[in-house]
């Protein structure tokens, strides 16, 4: 049962960020990826394949990914269901918010604008933060170390990359984006104490 819901959040989640993806990238101008440097780009791309290819292995054939298994409790591998069902709204949610603006790389499309709506409201890049959820959710469901690693690496990755992306993001919207940086949490909301 585990399994087959792993399965139906990460269809549901591939489907919904392939979907925005393709839209997105047949509506605006190639976007080249050599802004991000070469190691960014490439450990980038290499955890991320990595981790793809543990939970389509783990989908495929458990058996197969036995040697990393995490002795977790039922409970916490249905938290991970919880959490995976909870993440794939959220994807929809800020892909729709974004719509074509949304590219793979540091760099802004010709006619980029600045979207503060949907999940952008409070978090200035949301896709970080659900995308790592919705992986670590299906380590979760999976009970797996080696797919909970390459999701938290694949972050650590996008978190190097991140200051580029937002200079990039300053030097084309200038101080209307330093205002919004200034209210938005990088990954998950500000907070904010009431004197």
């Amino acid at each position: 049962m585990l399994r087959f819901c792993a399965l139906a959040i990460f269809l549901a989640g591939v489907s919904v960020g392939g979907y925005y993806r393709y839209k997105a990238e047949k509506a605006g101008e190639p976007i080249s990826w050599n802004e991000e440097g070469v190691t960014v780009m490439v450990l980038l791309r290499v955890f991320g394949l990595v981790g793809w290819l543990a939970i389509i292995v783990y989908l495929s054939n458990p058996t197969w990914m036995r040697w990393s298994e995490l002795p977790l409790p039922e409970f916490a591998r249905w938290i991970g269901v919880v959490t995976g069902v909870i993440s794939v709204p959220l994807l929809y949610w800020l892909f729709k918010s974004i719509g074509k603006n949304i590219t793979q790389t540091v760099k802004t499309r010709k006619e980029h604008q600045l979207v503060t709506s949907g999940p952008y409201r409070w978090v200035r890049h949301p896709l970080y933060s659900v995308g790592t959820l919705l992986f670590l959710s299906l380590a979760l469901m999976a009970a797996n170390w080696f797919i909970a690693l390459a999701a938290l690496m694949g972050l650590v990755m996008l978190m190097i990359r991140l200051p580029k992306e937002e200079q990039n993001l300053i030097a084309r919207f200038g101080d209307e984006y330093r205002e919004y940086m200034n209210h938005t949490g990088r990954l998950i909301p500000k907070l904010r104490l009431n004197h």
